[in-house]
Parts: C-alpha cells; structure tokens; sequence
C-alpha cells in the first residue's frame, strides 16, 4: 500500500520514502546531496528524469526527516566497515597496494 506524504514523495510498505513516478528512493537523492554537494537543480541536471519539482521534493523531504535519514546513512556505513573487515585482504587489494595505486 502506497502512502502519499508530500508533493512527489510516497512511502512504501517499509516506510522507505520513494519520488513519485520514478524508481528513485530518497535517500538516493539525500547521499547525492551529502557526498558531492549537490542542489536540486545539479540533482536534476544529473538525473535528467527526475523534475526539478521532485528534486526540491526529495531534498525537502530528507530535511524534513534529517535525523533519520542520518541514522540510515551512518548505519549503512558501519555494515559496509563491517563487511569490508570480513572480507579481509583480498588477492586484488594486496596487489594493488604492491602496485602502489591503494
């Protein structure tokens, strides 16, 4: 079941906050923001099916829900050291350090 939140912005049955009319979540759009500084109108030039209405939706959606979406994007962080931790060191990562390009 779809719930309608704001203008372009809906959540799906896991609560994940979704742009309307794309196959784009949220937080997509929030880590574009956060990792290259990126605003609504470069979120759009670089996501050319996105609006710019819906790219001011996202970003307005994200702020409006900041301290979660905090919480998911430092989570995810912390699986990804996790993983990363368990994998160990790879054949190919040893070889690209003896090349010195890690």
């Amino acid at each position: 079941m779809e719930t309608t939140t704001s203008p372009h912005v809906w959540l799906d049955e896991q609560s994940r906050a979704w742009i309307d009319d794309t196959n784009v979540k949220v937080i997509e759009v929030a880590l574009d923001h956060l990792a290259y500084g990126w605003s609504a109108e470069e979120t759009q030039r670089q996501h050319p099916h996105l609006s710019l209405a819906q790219a001011y939706a996202a970003l307005a959606y994200y702020y409006d829900h900041k301290a979660e979406f905090d919480r998911q994007v430092e989570q995810s962080l912390l699986r990804a050291e996790a993983l990363a931790v368990e994998a160990g060191d790879q054949p190919l990562l040893r070889r690209l350090r003896a090349a010195g390009k890690l």
